[in-house]
């Protein structure tokens, strides 16, 4: 009996093993670090984190439970991004979340093992994040927020709004090739448009006010604002500009119109961040980031502000009207 005893407490405990195994696994705390490029306290930025935190617990994955989220939040000055991209390194994280091609080519810098998922990254391939779209091949991949050929849209739609422009500055980040590659495209259309385009930088705030006050002492323009992580940093003194100098403006991303730009043209930038949890969730499950192709955007979003149009004097064309997804009034 003892014996037929043993044998039935071993046999139980075969069986109970990989189930404690399974369960062990399923309750395990994993870890995330998230790289962002805004000040925690920018609106923006709290709803990119919400987005990223929703789409995470509808997978499962909850923050103080089965998972931990460290995050490190910088505002353009590179040094702080390189210094919190080793410090969320050395917190051994399962995955990485980073936004914008600064906070990646930080995060590869310290890590090449760590999977990276990446949100906000106008060229991965030409950056050198990963070898390809459909096989990124490293430790990086995610989601691009658009095309090079968008930047030559925002440049049709910025005439279409004021048809006497003749003159567009362009605010760019020449640092990044995404900066090179968003002018590009634009100089390419710019003279069937009749348009000559003035490039001005955005290291910094005083190069900013400086450069577009000197473009309106002449009259006949407008601006754009490209894709960079320095972009929404400035986004408040940028959108001022524009107000003070009469520019005609057109931005990338909603947020901009929201605050009180002209017009904005692009990718639902809060749709990357739950779409980012997706890879996230695939793998702490086990997938390669190198297997995950690199996703484009999924949803655009035109944004009009009609309000502001009103104080610049200018009438949106109905054409325009009719496409937009929000007219802010």
């Amino acid at each position: 009996m003892r014996r037929r005893a043993l044998v039935a407490t071993l046999g139980g405990a075969a069986i109970a093993w990989p189930l404690l195994g399974r369960t062990q696994q399923i309750n395990q705390v994993r870890r995330i670090g998230v790289l962002m490029l805004l000040a925690a306290e920018d609106a923006v930025a709290k709803a990119r984190i919400v987005a990223l935190q929703q789409s995470l617990r509808q997978l499962g994955w909850i923050d103080g439970n089965n998972l931990q989220i460290d995050y490190r939040w910088s505002t353009g000055d590179s040094d702080q991004v390189r210094k919190d991209a080793v410090d969320l390194v050395a917190l051994a994280p399962d995955v990485l979340l980073a936004t914008g091609s600064s906070s990646v080519a930080a995060l590869q810098q310290a890590t090449r093992t760590v999977p990276i998922v990446f949100a906000l990254v106008s060229d991965p391939v030409g950056a050198g994040f990963v070898d390809s779209l459909p096989r990124p091949g490293g430790n990086a991949t995610g989601f691009t927020n658009f095309e090079y050929v968008i930047s030559a849209k925002w440049l049709e739609l910025l005439k279409q709004i004021a048809p006497g422009l003749t003159r567009v500055a362009v605010l760019r980040d020449s640092a990044i090739a995404a900066g090179a590659g968003q002018l590009g495209a634009m100089q390419a259309v710019a003279p069937s448009l009749g348009v000559e385009l003035s490039p001005i930088g955005v290291r910094d705030a005083g190069e900013i006010e400086r450069a577009i006050a000197a473009f309106a002492r002449s009259p006949d323009g407008g601006l754009i604002l490209t894709a960079s992580a320095l972009a929404p940093v400035h986004r408040d003194l940028i959108i001022t500009l524009a107000a003070r100098h009469r520019l005609p403006a057109v931005y990338y991303e909603r947020y901009f119109a929201a605050d009180g730009g002209l017009i904005s043209y692009g990718p639902d930038q809060l749709d990357q961040y739950r779409r980012a949890a997706g890879y996230v969730d695939r793998i702490l499950k086990g997938e390669k980031a190198a297997n995950l192709p690199v996703q484009s955007p999924a949803k655009y979003e035109l944004v009009v502000n009609l309000k502001t149009a009103k104080e610049l004097g200018l009438t949106i064309p109905e054409t325009i009207l009719v496409r937009a997804d929000e007219v802010i009034e």
